[in-house]
């Protein structure tokens, strides 16, 4: 699953964009790089991207919303699943 944010200007396939949100746990703000396809609907353009720069405290705050939406998911899952392993 991708994320994706709703705007009424389409973006083209790799523009970078800042992207910021309110989640549960507090304001998200990162840097973003546009995919595609994108789908339109009646109130706008929904616009998938990927985070390509995310500080710590932003990184932290979107992890812990999506746990928070995770635990209440009828299968009970973990953002901590969908980890990659670090490598040094």
């Amino acid at each position: 699953m991708q994320p994706a944010y709703m705007t009424h200007f389409p973006q083209a396939q790799g523009d970078f964009v800042e992207v910021a949100f309110q989640t549960q746990s507090g304001p998200v703000h990162g840097m973003a790089e546009i995919l595609t396809p994108m789908r339109k609907t009646a109130q706008g353009v929904l616009q998938p991207f990927r985070f390509v720069a995310l500080e710590d405290d932003d990184h932290r705050r979107l992890r812990t919303s999506l746990d928070h939406v995770a635990d209440r998911s009828l299968l009970g899952l973990k953002s901590s699943i969908f980890n990659a392993p670090r490598t040094i």
